[in-house]
């Protein structure tokens, strides 16, 4: 990282966009999704979740603004996440994407315009136009770890994945791809 980020990000604002269906059919509803890891298990299972309807325990990660059709303008859903008040046992946090729609098989290629900003205040840090996962329903976007001196760092993971917003969750912090 450079200028200012490599001291670590102290937060960070993630926000997804997309255009609403199209007139006549099911509204598309796009949800960010947060997974937090301990030290001690750092690839194993979540220590909390933060998606729709919830927040983290410790108010550090926090769903602001949450839409489930895609309309208005500018990021649709915008996740906060304070990473330097998360708790120092927290290691790794896991941000993903997932396609909300029971009883359909909609995939990213479905969605028109869908995109993802990752930001600190107001440098863009990272822009993702879900174009490697067109053929999934979820993904994951950024994994945030800690250093050996307790800075934050951030790093882009594209992962697709098949899978209800529910199971991924589960399953997104697992192995990571080395990019």
């Amino acid at each position: 990282m450079s200028g200012g980020l490599n001291k670590g990000l102290a937060k960070v604002e993630v926000g997804v966009r997309w255009d609403p269906s199209p007139s006549g059919t099911a509204a598309h509803d796009l949800d960010v999704i947060a997974a937090t890891y301990t030290e001690n298990a750092p690839y194993g299972a979540p220590e909390y979740l933060v998606h729709f309807g919830s927040r983290s325990p410790d108010g550090t990660i926090t769903l602001n603004r949450d839409s489930r059709t895609g309309q208005g303008f500018g990021y649709d859903e915008v996740m906060v996440l304070e990473l330097d008040r998360l708790a120092p046992r927290y290691e790794r946090v896991i941000v993903g994407v997932a396609i909300q729609q029971p009883g359909q098989e909609l995939t990213f290629g479905d969605i028109v315009n869908a995109a993802v900003r990752i930001r600190t205040g107001a440098l863009d840090i990272a822009q993702h136009d879900f174009g490697a996962v067109l053929g999934n329903n979820a993904t994951t976007i950024a994994e945030f770890t800690r250093d050996g001196a307790g800075a934050w760092q951030y790093r882009q993971v594209i992962q697709g994945f098949d899978a209800d917003p529910a199971s991924f969750a589960e399953q997104m912090g697992r192995a990571m791809p080395s990019s």
